[in-house]
């Protein structure tokens, strides 16, 4: 279902998604060579759970933990267990908090140490291919557009767009309608209404945009096992663009 939402709905998703952003600084903070992944979620949880929330991954169809943390060349929807995380790698952590009933959702990736330099130049397009699809979105833009914006960005830079995963709309559920591809035609799509509140989130690959998914039914890799990064904003749709909700202040 598509929901516009009400002033005091939103204002309660700005509250979920400034927490969502600030449990990632201190999964940041926090962030080490030669932890786990499952050290890691267990502090997100423990954040997240501080602050008066619930982490609406954990249980979710089935999902047995706090956050997804994905580790090179995993996607998406990476299981925290026993990997432990080395010098070099990029890891992606996506956390949805649901805080007096709303949702916010947003995904960084985190460069751990030294990373080769083709790693930061997937990274830093990842994010700014994000940004300018947020810069596309506004009441009477189309979702196009958003995608676009990003399919171009990454695909100047050598790289390549995950279509199997997209976007989706969030706040008053975890994943409502519209979803949001990452890729696109500009002036096709849904048209963005005001007062809607979606995510942008785009997966870039270093190589091919196949992927595959794990036997556990949740880790998605890339099919020809190369570095993959994400960014996610939660973002509130207005008459002059996109306000940005998963902030940390």
């Amino acid at each position: 279902m598509i929901y516009i939402k009400s002033p005091a709905q939103i204002e309660k998703i700005r509250l979920s998604a400034r927490l969502a952003s600030q449990t990632l600084d201190y999964a940041e903070e926090n962030l080490r060579p030669g932890m786990t992944t499952g050290e890691l979620d267990k502090l997100i949880n423990a954040f997240i759970v501080s602050h008066g929330a619930i982490p609406a991954t954990l249980g979710y169809k089935g999902f047995p933990a706090s956050s997804c943390v994905s580790v090179n060349e995993e996607v998406v929807h990476g299981i925290p267990g026993p990997r432990v995380i080395k010098d070099g790698d990029l890891v992606k952590v996506d956390v949805t908090t649901i805080l007096d009933g709303f949702f916010g959702d947003t995904c960084r990736t985190f460069a751990v140490g030294n990373i080769s330099a083709e790693a930061r130049t997937l990274m830093e397009t990842c994010r700014e291919a994000m940004l300018l699809g947020i810069q596309n979105a506004r009441a009477g833009s189309k979702l196009g557009d958003v995608g676009h914006a990003i399919q171009t960005h990454a695909e100047a830079r050598g790289f390549n767009v995950v279509r199997d995963f997209v976007g989706h709309g969030v706040g008053v559920e975890f994943h409502e309608l519209p979803n949001v591809p990452h890729y696109g035609k500009p002036d096709t799509g849904f048209k963005l209404k005001k007062n809607m509140t979606i995510t942008v989130e785009p997966m870039i690959n270093q190589g091919a945009y196949d992927v595959r998914i794990l036997p556990d039914g949740w880790t998605v890799l890339t099919r020809d096992g190369t570095l993959s990064a994400q960014f996610e904003h939660t973002i509130l749709i207005t008459d002059d663009g996109a306000e940005i909700l998963s902030v940390s202040s």
